[in-house]
Protein backbone atom coordinates (compact mmCIF):
# COMPACT_ATOMS: atom_id res chain seq x y z
CA UNK A 1 0.00 0.00 0.00
CA UNK A 2 1.47 3.22 -1.41
CA UNK A 3 1.79 6.29 0.73
CA UNK A 4 -0.74 7.95 -1.50
CA UNK A 5 -3.46 5.28 -1.26
CA UNK A 6 -3.30 5.38 2.78
CA UNK A 7 -2.88 8.44 3.69
CA UNK A 8 -5.32 8.08 6.94
CA UNK A 9 -3.67 5.62 8.54
CA UNK A 10 -0.54 7.66 8.64
CA UNK A 11 1.00 10.06 11.80
CA UNK A 12 2.42 13.07 10.18
CA UNK A 13 5.65 14.65 11.52
CA UNK A 14 7.24 17.57 10.92
CA UNK A 15 10.49 18.07 11.67
CA UNK A 16 11.41 21.34 13.50
CA UNK A 17 13.10 23.66 12.11
CA UNK A 18 15.88 23.74 15.05
CA UNK A 19 16.64 20.49 14.85
CA UNK A 20 20.13 19.40 13.47
CA UNK A 21 20.18 17.16 10.36
CA UNK A 22 20.73 13.32 11.66
CA UNK A 23 20.02 9.68 10.73
CA UNK A 24 15.68 9.11 10.78
CA UNK A 25 15.98 6.40 13.06
CA UNK A 26 17.48 9.22 15.92
CA UNK A 27 15.08 11.55 14.70
CA UNK A 28 12.60 9.80 15.14
CA UNK A 29 13.17 8.01 18.31
CA UNK A 30 13.54 12.14 19.43
CA UNK A 31 10.39 12.75 18.13
CA UNK A 32 8.67 9.70 19.10
CA UNK A 33 9.64 9.23 22.62
CA UNK A 34 7.08 6.39 23.36
CA UNK A 35 8.22 4.06 21.19
CA UNK A 36 11.92 2.32 21.29
CA UNK A 37 14.65 2.79 18.74
CA UNK A 38 13.97 -0.55 17.69
CA UNK A 39 10.65 -0.69 17.10
CA UNK A 40 11.09 2.15 15.01
CA UNK A 41 13.76 1.23 13.07
CA UNK A 42 11.43 -1.90 12.25
CA UNK A 43 8.91 0.07 11.79
CA UNK A 44 11.21 1.61 8.85
CA UNK A 45 12.68 -1.87 7.70
CA UNK A 46 9.07 -2.64 7.41
CA UNK A 47 8.14 0.17 4.91
CA UNK A 48 5.76 2.09 7.32
CA UNK A 49 7.73 5.18 7.28
CA UNK A 50 8.36 7.90 4.74
CA UNK A 51 10.10 10.38 4.41
CA UNK A 52 8.95 13.63 2.05
CA UNK A 53 6.49 10.97 0.43
CA UNK A 54 9.44 8.46 -0.61
CA UNK A 55 10.02 5.23 1.58
CA UNK A 56 12.30 5.82 4.27
CA UNK A 57 15.68 4.13 5.01
CA UNK A 58 16.96 3.41 8.64
CA UNK A 59 20.06 5.64 8.00
CA UNK A 60 18.61 8.31 5.86
CA UNK A 61 19.78 11.91 6.46
CA UNK A 62 16.45 13.82 7.18
CA UNK A 63 16.65 17.88 7.35
CA UNK A 64 14.87 20.68 9.43
CA UNK A 65 11.25 21.29 7.61
CA UNK A 66 11.39 16.91 6.44
CA UNK A 67 8.04 15.48 6.41
CA UNK A 68 8.18 12.04 8.11
CA UNK A 69 4.93 9.85 7.92
CA UNK A 70 4.79 7.01 9.94
CA UNK A 71 2.14 4.16 9.69
CA UNK A 72 2.38 2.86 13.51
CA UNK A 73 2.52 -0.65 14.04
CA UNK A 74 0.71 -2.54 17.22
CA UNK A 75 3.30 -3.79 19.38
CA UNK A 76 4.02 -7.61 20.03
CA UNK A 77 2.92 -7.18 23.48
CA UNK A 78 -0.67 -5.77 22.29
CA UNK A 79 -1.09 -8.61 19.82
CA UNK A 80 0.10 -11.50 22.26
CA UNK A 81 -3.33 -12.15 24.40
CA UNK A 82 -5.17 -13.56 21.24
CA UNK A 83 -7.04 -16.73 20.81
CA UNK A 84 -5.60 -19.29 18.86
CA UNK A 85 -6.60 -23.18 17.78
CA UNK A 86 -3.67 -24.86 19.13
CA UNK A 87 -4.15 -28.50 20.48
CA UNK A 88 -3.71 -28.66 24.21
CA UNK A 89 -4.58 -32.09 26.22
CA UNK A 90 -6.86 -31.20 28.90
CA UNK A 91 -6.46 -33.47 31.94
CA UNK A 92 -9.11 -32.45 34.18
CA UNK A 93 -11.20 -29.52 35.26
CA UNK A 94 -14.33 -28.13 37.20
CA UNK A 95 -15.53 -24.45 37.70
CA UNK A 96 -12.64 -23.17 39.56
CA UNK A 97 -9.49 -25.04 37.77
CA UNK A 98 -8.71 -26.93 34.82
CA UNK A 99 -5.70 -29.37 34.99
CA UNK A 100 -3.52 -29.32 31.70
CA UNK A 101 -0.51 -31.78 30.46
CA UNK A 102 1.94 -29.05 28.77
CA UNK A 103 3.86 -30.43 25.85
CA UNK A 104 7.28 -29.43 25.42
CA UNK A 105 7.30 -27.11 22.92
CA UNK A 106 4.87 -24.89 23.91
CA UNK A 107 5.85 -21.88 25.41
CA UNK A 108 3.55 -21.32 28.67
CA UNK A 109 2.72 -17.39 28.28
CA UNK A 110 3.53 -14.88 25.76
CA UNK A 111 7.20 -12.88 26.10
CA UNK A 112 9.89 -11.71 24.14
CA UNK A 113 10.35 -13.78 20.96
CA UNK A 114 7.38 -15.73 21.18
CA UNK A 115 4.29 -13.38 20.96
CA UNK A 116 2.12 -16.19 20.00
CA UNK A 117 1.43 -19.77 19.24
CA UNK A 118 1.63 -19.68 23.46
CA UNK A 119 -0.60 -22.31 26.18
CA UNK A 120 -2.50 -18.97 27.04
CA UNK A 121 -3.36 -18.64 23.52
CA UNK A 122 -4.93 -21.72 23.27
CA UNK A 123 -6.56 -21.37 26.52
CA UNK A 124 -8.20 -18.05 25.31
CA UNK A 125 -9.27 -20.22 22.08
CA UNK A 126 -10.37 -23.01 24.36
CA UNK A 127 -11.92 -21.06 27.36
CA UNK A 128 -12.57 -17.79 25.93
CA UNK A 129 -14.49 -16.65 29.43
CA UNK A 130 -10.62 -16.67 30.62
CA UNK A 131 -10.05 -13.10 28.72
CA UNK A 132 -11.48 -11.31 32.03
CA UNK A 133 -9.20 -13.28 34.28
CA UNK A 134 -5.31 -12.38 35.03
CA UNK A 135 -3.03 -14.50 32.49
CA UNK A 136 -5.79 -16.31 31.44
CA UNK A 137 -5.89 -18.08 34.73
CA UNK A 138 -2.46 -18.78 34.22
CA UNK A 139 -0.90 -19.47 37.97
CA UNK A 140 2.29 -21.18 37.29
CA UNK A 141 5.46 -21.87 34.33
CA UNK A 142 6.60 -24.82 33.22
CA UNK A 143 9.49 -24.39 30.44
CA UNK A 144 9.28 -24.34 27.05
CA UNK A 145 10.97 -27.59 26.68
CA UNK A 146 9.59 -29.15 29.80
CA UNK A 147 6.30 -31.15 29.84
CA UNK A 148 3.81 -31.71 32.72
CA UNK A 149 1.51 -30.58 34.01
CA UNK A 150 0.01 -27.28 35.36
CA UNK A 151 -2.81 -25.59 37.26
CA UNK A 152 -4.81 -22.64 34.99
CA UNK A 153 -7.27 -21.13 37.53
CA UNK A 154 -11.15 -20.21 36.12
CA UNK A 155 -11.98 -16.92 37.78
CA UNK A 156 -10.07 -14.50 39.83
CA UNK A 157 -10.87 -15.79 43.20
CA UNK A 158 -9.69 -19.45 42.46
CA UNK A 159 -6.34 -17.27 40.99
CA UNK A 160 -6.04 -15.60 43.56
CA UNK A 161 -6.08 -18.75 46.13
CA UNK A 162 -3.49 -20.99 44.01
CA UNK A 163 -1.37 -18.36 44.15
CA UNK A 164 -1.52 -17.92 48.07
CA UNK A 165 -1.11 -21.31 48.13
CA UNK A 166 1.74 -21.71 45.85
CA UNK A 167 3.55 -18.79 48.34
CA UNK A 168 2.28 -21.04 51.53
CA UNK A 169 4.44 -24.00 49.86
CA UNK A 170 1.05 -26.12 50.08
CA UNK A 171 0.60 -27.15 45.97
CA UNK A 172 3.40 -30.16 45.85
CA UNK A 173 4.95 -30.28 42.52
CA UNK A 174 6.81 -33.41 41.41
CA UNK A 175 9.07 -34.13 38.65
CA UNK A 176 10.98 -36.78 36.95
CA UNK A 177 14.41 -35.91 35.66
CA UNK A 178 17.07 -37.44 34.01
CA UNK A 179 20.63 -36.24 34.75
CA UNK A 180 24.36 -36.81 33.83
CA UNK A 181 26.39 -38.55 36.31
CA UNK A 182 25.32 -40.50 39.33
CA UNK A 183 23.36 -39.07 41.86
CA UNK A 184 24.13 -41.96 44.87
CA UNK A 185 21.60 -40.15 47.48
CA UNK A 186 18.77 -38.09 48.54
CA UNK A 187 19.75 -34.69 48.34
CA UNK A 188 18.48 -31.36 49.44
CA UNK A 189 19.73 -28.45 47.27
CA UNK A 190 18.93 -24.67 49.19
CA UNK A 191 20.82 -22.45 46.70
CA UNK A 192 19.56 -19.34 46.28
CA UNK A 193 18.60 -18.92 42.45
CA UNK A 194 18.81 -14.98 40.42
CA UNK A 195 19.80 -14.28 37.04
CA UNK A 196 22.90 -14.81 36.07
CA UNK A 197 25.28 -11.47 35.86
CA UNK A 198 27.03 -12.46 32.66
CA UNK A 199 24.52 -14.60 30.75
CA UNK A 200 21.21 -12.74 30.83
CA UNK A 201 19.13 -15.66 29.47
CA UNK A 202 20.51 -17.88 32.41
CA UNK A 203 19.53 -18.41 36.00
CA UNK A 204 22.16 -19.10 38.15
CA UNK A 205 23.48 -19.59 42.11
CA UNK A 206 26.84 -18.02 41.98
CA UNK A 207 26.31 -13.82 43.02
CA UNK A 208 23.14 -13.99 40.92
CA UNK A 209 21.14 -10.96 40.60
CA UNK A 210 17.98 -10.31 42.65
CA UNK A 211 18.55 -14.14 44.02
CA UNK A 212 15.90 -15.57 45.98
CA UNK A 213 15.51 -18.24 48.10
CA UNK A 214 15.27 -21.85 46.48
CA UNK A 215 15.05 -25.22 47.49
CA UNK A 216 14.65 -28.71 45.97
CA UNK A 217 14.38 -32.28 47.04
CA UNK A 218 16.18 -34.99 44.99
CA UNK A 219 15.73 -38.74 45.65
CA UNK A 220 17.43 -41.08 42.92
CA UNK A 221 15.29 -44.06 41.54
CA UNK A 222 17.76 -45.15 38.49
CA UNK A 223 21.22 -45.48 38.30
CA UNK A 224 23.07 -46.67 35.07
CA UNK A 225 24.65 -45.67 31.70
CA UNK A 226 22.80 -44.51 28.73
CA UNK A 227 24.23 -45.36 25.21
CA UNK A 228 27.50 -47.40 26.70
CA UNK A 229 29.32 -44.40 28.03
CA UNK A 230 27.64 -41.76 29.85
CA UNK A 231 26.83 -42.04 33.10
CA UNK A 232 22.92 -40.77 34.15
CA UNK A 233 20.69 -41.29 37.02
CA UNK A 234 16.63 -40.46 36.80
CA UNK A 235 15.95 -38.57 39.91
CA UNK A 236 12.30 -37.70 40.81
CA UNK A 237 12.32 -33.73 42.04
CA UNK A 238 10.13 -32.08 44.82
CA UNK A 239 9.46 -28.64 44.94
CA UNK A 240 9.71 -26.57 48.33
CA UNK A 241 10.09 -23.29 45.68
CA UNK A 242 9.14 -22.42 42.40
CA UNK A 243 11.82 -20.47 40.87
CA UNK A 244 12.43 -19.68 37.30
CA UNK A 245 14.70 -22.81 35.92
CA UNK A 246 15.00 -23.85 39.53
CA UNK A 247 15.20 -27.59 38.91
CA UNK A 248 17.66 -27.36 36.09
CA UNK A 249 20.01 -24.65 37.70
CA UNK A 250 20.32 -26.80 40.76
CA UNK A 251 20.75 -30.14 39.56
CA UNK A 252 23.77 -28.40 37.40
CA UNK A 253 25.20 -26.30 40.42
CA UNK A 254 26.05 -29.87 41.65
CA UNK A 255 27.15 -31.36 38.93
CA UNK A 256 24.46 -33.41 37.49
CA UNK A 257 22.84 -31.10 34.50
CA UNK A 258 19.44 -32.75 32.86
CA UNK A 259 20.93 -34.62 29.64
CA UNK A 260 19.81 -32.66 27.12
CA UNK A 261 19.79 -29.41 28.78
CA UNK A 262 22.53 -27.58 26.77
CA UNK A 263 21.90 -23.77 28.22
CA UNK A 264 23.05 -25.50 31.78
CA UNK A 265 25.95 -28.02 30.05
CA UNK A 266 23.68 -30.84 29.68
CA UNK A 267 24.43 -33.39 26.26
CA UNK A 268 23.07 -34.74 23.82
CA UNK A 269 22.54 -38.39 23.96
CA UNK A 270 20.68 -40.64 21.70
CA UNK A 271 19.11 -37.97 19.64
CA UNK A 272 17.74 -36.05 22.88
CA UNK A 273 16.76 -32.60 21.74
CA UNK A 274 15.98 -31.48 24.82
CA UNK A 275 16.09 -31.34 28.60
CA UNK A 276 14.61 -34.35 30.39
CA UNK A 277 12.05 -33.23 32.88
CA UNK A 278 8.95 -33.75 33.33
CA UNK A 279 6.42 -31.87 35.41
CA UNK A 280 4.72 -35.61 36.51
CA UNK A 281 2.52 -35.09 39.54
CA UNK A 282 0.45 -32.26 41.34
CA UNK A 283 -1.35 -32.19 44.01
CA UNK A 284 -3.22 -28.95 45.92
CA UNK A 285 -6.12 -28.24 47.87
CA UNK A 286 -9.38 -26.36 46.72
CA UNK A 287 -11.07 -23.55 48.30
CA UNK A 288 -13.04 -25.76 50.88
CA UNK A 289 -9.74 -27.57 51.77
CA UNK A 290 -10.54 -30.65 49.44
CA UNK A 291 -7.18 -32.23 47.98
CA UNK A 292 -6.65 -33.10 44.08
CA UNK A 293 -4.15 -34.62 42.65
CA UNK A 294 -2.81 -35.21 39.58
CA UNK A 295 -0.07 -37.93 38.01
CA UNK A 296 0.72 -37.68 34.04
CA UNK A 297 3.36 -40.33 32.60
CA UNK A 298 6.02 -38.80 30.66
CA UNK A 299 5.95 -38.56 27.07
CA UNK A 300 7.38 -40.94 25.17
CA UNK A 301 10.96 -39.70 24.55
CA UNK A 302 11.45 -39.28 28.05
CA UNK A 303 10.25 -42.77 28.44
CA UNK A 304 12.13 -44.37 25.55
CA UNK A 305 15.60 -42.78 27.40
CA UNK A 306 14.73 -44.24 30.54
CA UNK A 307 14.13 -47.51 28.86
CA UNK A 308 17.54 -47.07 27.39
CA UNK A 309 19.55 -46.65 30.95
CA UNK A 310 21.33 -49.68 31.63
CA UNK A 311 21.49 -49.85 35.33
CA UNK A 312 24.77 -50.73 37.51
CA UNK A 313 24.92 -52.84 40.81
Amino acid sequence: MSLADSKSFYKQIKVPEFYKKDRLDKVLSSLMPEHSRERLKNWIKDSCVYVNGATAKVRQIVNPNDIICVNEQPSPESMSFIPEDIKINIVDENQDWIIVNKSHGLVTHPGSGNWSGTLLNAILYKYPELSIVPRAGIVHRLDKNTSGLMVVARNEISQTHFIRNMQSRKILRIYVAIVHGHLPKFKTINMDIGRDPINRTKMGVNNPIAAKNAVTHCTPVKIGMLNGSYKVTQVICKLETGRTHQIRVHLSSIGHPLVGDFLYGGKNILGVDRQMLHACFLSFPDMNDNVHSFFIKPPEDILNTLQNINTTN
